[in-house]
């Protein structure tokens, strides 16, 4: 079996990997609730929405330089705000 030692470029993009990791699942906690109490009455829809809109342009802005971090991060962003938008319509009010 063959083993190598990691390269500063393997650790970076490890840091990038745990970084995007991190930043994907702040929205985990706030949707989770949200399908539980069925109750998204005190999200700001202008703030989900702003979120949503970053994230698809840092998406765009990863796929087009082959950022994998950046893309996975902001690709989970992406589908959890838009699921919290979702959500602001469709649970009563």
């Amino acid at each position: 079996m063959y083993f190598r030692a990691m390269t500063v470029a393997d650790w970076i993009e490890a840091i990038g990997l745990f970084g995007a990791f991190l930043t994907s699942i702040t929205f985990v906690p706030q949707v989770v609730k949200a399908w539980q109490t069925r109750s998204v009455g005190d999200l700001s829809l202008a703030t989900m929405c702003i979120v949503l809109t970053s994230a698809l342009v840092w998406l765009v802005y990863g796929l087009a330089l082959g950022l994998r971090p950046v893309i996975i991060a902001n690709s989970l962003i992406a589908v959890l705000s838009a699921l919290l938008i979702y959500f602001k319509f469709t649970f009563p009010k």
